[in-house]
C-alpha cells in the first residue's frame, strides 16, 4: 500500500507540473509580455522553457521510479554495459566519419568539383550506409524482427526514437510553419508554438502513463496489449485497424517528403523521386524489421541533427555573433516587432494590400455567376486576339494565348480555382500579407470590442486544443510505443524515454530560432530590394510556386513583404542558401530531410505490416510455423502498403504538417482512453474498450472529413460546421472525449450486468 501511495504521489506531482507548464501558463500567455533578458517571457517559455520542464519531468520520473524498483533478476548489467560501450565507439567513429566526408567534399567544392558529383557522392554514401545496416540486420526471427531482440540500450533507442519521431513534418515543415504562424497562428490556422509544446509535452504522458507498463508485458505490437488486457478478437482487430489508419495517414506525409527532397536534389520528376526514396525505406524495414530499422534510425538521427544545426548556427553567427542560436535569437524578436510595425505603416505595402483586396473582389463577383463570367472572359480574350490577328507572333498575342489556355476548362473547375484564389487574396490583403505579429500570443484583443474578444477567445481555444491533440496523440502513436518494446528492461525503457526527449529537444528548441532568424533576414535584407537584385536562390526555388512565389503587384520594381509568399516546406531546405553556405551544406540538409522522412516511414510501414499480419491475419498465434509465416506475411504486407502509400503521396494531398497533425488526432482518440484506463483502472471492460475505440475514431474521422471544403460543397452544406470554433486539425479533442466517456459508461454498465449475472 505504501508503495502504491508513493507511486501515485510521484505521478500526481509530476503530472501537475506538466499541466501547469503547458496549459496553465499558455492560458495566461497574453498577460506574460514582460521582457526578461531581452526575451518576451511568454514566447521564451512556450519555445524553450516548457521543453526544459518536460525534460525535467521525464528525467525525474525515470530516476525516482528506477531507484524504487528492484533490478530484474535475469538481467546481467555488467554484460549489458560492455555491449553498450562497444556501440559508443562505433557511433563515435560514424559521426567523425560523416564530418570528415563533409569537410572533404567542401574542400573538393572549393577546388571546382561539380555540384552534381557532390550531391551524388554524399547522398549515395548515406543511402549505402543505411542499406548496409539493413542487409547486416536481416532476420526472420520473430523477436528480432518485431522488437530487435529486446536488447537495444536506452541511449541508442532514444536516438532511434528521436529519428523516428522527427519526421518530414518536424525537419522540413516545422520551422516554415513557425515562420508563417508566429506564436500561435490564426484562428483559421492554429499552430505556431503549439507544435513545439504538443510534440514534446506528449512524452511526459508516454513516460508516466504508457511506455513502462506496456514494456513490462513483453508484447510485440500495440494491438497485442488490447488482446491481452481485454481478451477476445475484437479489441485486437479494432486496435489493428486503427493502427493501420493512423500510420497510413502519417506515412503518406513522409513519402511525400521523400519525393519532394529526392526530386529537388536529383532533378527527376516528383513521382520518380518517390519511388527512388521508397527503395531506401524498404531495404531496412523489409529485410531486418525492427532490428535493422533501429540501428539505421540511430545513424539517421546524427545526419538530421547536423543538417539542422549547421546552417542555423552559421546564420545565428552572421546575425548576432553567437552560433548558439537558441540562446541568442531573442534579441531578433524585438527587431522583427519594429520591422513589422514599419511594414504595416508603409505606403507601398498598403498599395499591395489594396491590390490584393481588389483582386479578391473581382473574383468574388465572378463567383456570383461562374458560368457567365467564364464565358465572358473567354469571349473577351478571343476578341482581343482576333483584333491582333489569330496567327500573329508578337509578345502581346502570345500572352493572350497563354491567358486563354490558362482559363478553367469548365464551370466546376472555375468555381474551385476562383474560390481558392479569392480566399488567398483576401488573406494576403491583410497587414503583413496575412501573417500575425510573430511574438504575439493569439489573435484579437481581450480588452477590445466584442468581436475582437471573441476572436481572441477562439484563437486561444484552438491553440490549447491543438496542443492537447498533439500531446495525447503522442501517447497513442503505435510506431512510437513499439520502439519502447526493444529495451532489455522496464528501467531501461524509462531511461530511453528520457533520452528520446533530450535528443528531440535539440531540434525543437532550434526550429523557432530558425524561423525568427530567417524572418529577420527576409524583412531586413530582402524586402525593399529591386526585383533585378534579388539573390539567385529565390529564382531557383520559385520554380515551384508552392515553395516560393513573388511578383511585382504594385508595379514599383521593389519587393514588398506582402508580394512574397513562402511555403512552409521551403525554409529548412533553403536555409544553407539563405545563410550563404557552400553547396555541400545544401546537400547535407537534403540528406537530413531524406533521413527524417525515411526513418519515420520505416517505423510506420513496419507498424502497418505487423498490424496486418501479426494482429489481423494470424491474431498473435505463436507456434513455430506460425511465427515464421507471420514474419513473411509482415514483409509482404509492408511491401504492398508502401506501394499504395507511394501512389497516394504522388497525388500531392494536403500539406505535410496538416496530414501529420490529423494522424495525431486519430491516434489519441483511438488508443489513449481505452489503453490508459486499461492500465490504471481494473474496472475497464472489453465492451467499454470496443465502444470507446470505435466512438473515438468515428467522431474524429467525421469531424475531419465533414469540415473539408470540398466535402461541404459536394453535400450542399452551408456555414463552417465547426464545433465551438475548433478547427478540424484538432478533431481529436472531441474524439478523445467521446472515447473516454463511452469507455467509462460501457465498462460500468457491463460490469454491473456481469455481477448481476453471477448472482
Amino acid at each position: 500500500m505504501a508503495h502504491m501511495q508513493r507511486r501515485w504521489t510521484l505521478h500526481t506531482g509530476l503530472l501537475s507540473v506538466w499541466f501547469v507548464a503547458s496549459f496553465g501558463l499558455v492560458f495566461f500567455a497574453r498577460d506574460l509580455q514582460m521582457q526578461v533578458a531581452g526575451w518576451p517571457i511568454a514566447f521564451w517559455f512556450a519555445a524553450q522553457g516548457a521543453l526544459l520542464v518536460f525534460v525535467a519531468v521525464v528525467v525525474v520520473f525515470a530516476r525516482v521510479a528506477n531507484r524504487r524498483e528492484a533490478p530484474e533478476a535475469d538481467f546481467d548489467s555488467r554484460e549489458f554495459q560492455l555491449y553498450t560501450r562497444r556501440y559508443h565507439w562505433r557511433f563515435a567513429g560514424l559521426v567523425l566519419g560523416l564530418l570528415a566526408v563533409l569537410l572533404a567534399l567542401a574542400w573538393a567544392e572549393h577546388w571546382g568539383l561539380h555540384k552534381a558529383w557532390i550531391a551524388g557522392i554524399f547522398l549515395s554514401l548515406t543511402l549505402a550506409v543505411y542499406a548496409l545496416i539493413g542487409v547486416y540486420g536481416r532476420t526472420s526471427d520473430a523477436a528480432e524482427y518485431y522488437v530487435a531482440g529486446r536488447r537495444i540500450p536506452g541511449l541508442y533507442n532514444g536516438m532511434a526514437t528521436a529519428a523516428d519521431w522527427m519526421s518530414a513534418a518536424s525537419f522540413i515543415s516545422l520551422a516554415g510553419g513557425l515562420y508563417l504562424q508566429g506564436f500561435s497562428g490564426s484562428g483559421g490556422q492554429p499552430g505556431g508554438l503549439a507544435y513545439i509544446m504538443g510534440w514534446t509535452g506528449g512524452f511526459c504522458l508516454v513516460a508516466l502513463l504508457v511506455a513502462p507498463y506496456l514494456r513490462r508485458l513483453e508484447l510485440y505490437t500495440v494491438p497485442d496489449y488490447f488482446a491481452l488486457r481485454y481478451g477476445g478478437r475484437w479489441p485486437r482487430r479494432i486496435a489493428a485497424l486503427a493502427a493501420v489508419v493512423v500510420s497510413f495517414t502519417y506515412v503518406v506525409a513522409q513519402i511525400y517528403g521523400v519525393g519532394l527532397i529526392t526530386s529537388r536534389i536529383t532533378g527527376v520528376h516528383f513521382e520518380i523521386g518517390i519511388l527512388l526514396g521508397l527503395g531506401g525505406v524498404l531495404v531496412c524495414s523489409f529485410l531486418g524489421g525492427m532490428r535493422a530499422v533501429t540501428w539505421t534510425q540511430a545513424v539517421q538521427y546524427w545526419v538530421m541533427i547536423l543538417a539542422f544545426l549547421i546552417p542555423l548556427s552559421w546564420l545565428a553567427y552572421k546575425q548576432v555573433g553567437n552560433p548558439l542560436a537558441p540562446l541568442a535569437y531573442g534579441q531578433q524578436l524585438h527587431k522583427i516587432a519594429v520591422l513589422e510595425q514599419e511594414l504595416m505603416d508603409s505606403p507601398a505595402e498598403k498599395q499591395v494590400v489594396a491590390e490584393y483586396a481588389w483582386r479578391a473582389e473581382v473574383l468574388e463577383r465572378k463567383l456570383l455567376n461562374v458560368e457567365q463570367s467564364l464565358q465572358s472572359e473567354r469571349q473577351e480574350l478571343r476578341s482581343r486576339l482576333n483584333a491582333i490577328g489569330v496567327k500573329a507572333d508578337g509578345e502581346v498575342a502570345n500572352q493572350l494565348r497563354r491567358e486563354l489556355a490558362a482559363l478553367p476548362r469548365d464551370v466546376a473547375l472555375a468555381r474551385e480555382r476562383w474560390s481558392r484564389q479569392a480566399v488567398d487574396y483576401r488573406e494576403r490583403a491583410k497587414p503583413l500579407g496575412g501573417l500575425a505579429p510573430h511574438a504575439l500570443p493569439f489573435e484579437g484583443d481581450p480588452a477590445g470590442s466584442a468581436e475582437e474578444q471573441q476572436t481572441f477567445q477562439t484563437s486561444r481555444l484552438n491553440f490549447l486544443a491543438l496542443m492537447f491533440c498533439l500531446m495525447v496523440g503522442t501517447a497513442g502513436l503505435p510506431h512510437l510505443l513499439t520502439r519502447y518494446y526493444t529495451t532489455p528492461t522496464v528501467a531501461e525503457t524509462r531511461r530511453s524515454v528520457a533520452w528520446s526527449l533530450v535528443f528531440i529537444s535539440l531540434l525543437y528548441v532550434s526550429a523557432p530560432a530558425l524561423a525568427v532568424l530567417v524572418k529577420y533576414e527576409v524583412m531586413a535584407h530582402l524586402v525593399g530590394q529591386p526585383f533585378d537584385a534579388l539573390p539567385a536562390w529565390m529564382a531557383q526555388w520559385s520554380r515551384d510556386p508552392s515553395l516560393l512565389s513573388f511578383s511585382d503587384v504594385n508595379s514599383d520594381g521593389i519587393l514588398q513583404f506582402a508580394e512574397l509568399k513562402i511555403g512552409p516546406d521551403l525554409l529548412m531546405l533553403a536555409s544553407p542558401e539563405i545563410s550563404g553556405l557552400p553547396y555541400v551544406v545544401s546537400v547535407l540538409v537534403a540528406a537530413g530531410g531524406l533521413a527524417a522522412a525515411l526513418s519515420t516511414a520505416d517505423g510506420l510501414l513496419l507498424t502497418i505490416g505487423n498490424a496486418l499480419a501479426h494482429d489481423v491475419y494470424f491474431e498473435g498465434g505463436d507456434t513455430r510455423v506460425q511465427t515464421m509465416r507471420r514474419v513473411m506475411w509482415s514483409k509482404f504486407a509492408l511491401l504492398v502498403v508502401a506501394l499504395v502509400a507511394a501512389y497516394v503521396a504522388a497525388q500531392r494531398p494536403a500539406g505535410i504538417l496538416y496530414l501529420v497533425a490529423a494522424s495525431f488526432s486519430l491516434a489519441g482518440a483511438a488508443f489513449v482512453p481505452a489503453m490508459v484506463l486499461g492500465i490504471f483502472w481494473p474496472g475497464a471492460t472489453r465492451l467499454g474498450a470496443i465502444g470507446g475505440m470505435l466512438s473515438g475514431l468515428a467522431v474524429t474521422a467525421y469531424y475531419l472529413v465533414i469540415n473539408q471544403a470540398g466535402v461541404r460543397q459536394s453535400l450542399g452544406l452551408v456555414g463552417s460546421g465547426l464545433w465551438f470554433g475548433i478547427q478540424p486539425v484538432s478533431a481529436g479533442i472531441f474524439g478523445v472525449s467521446a472515447g473516454l466517456v463511452v469507455t467509462v459508461i460501457l465498462s460500468v454498465v457491463s460490469s454491473q450486468q456481469s455481477r448481476q449475472g453471477n448472482r
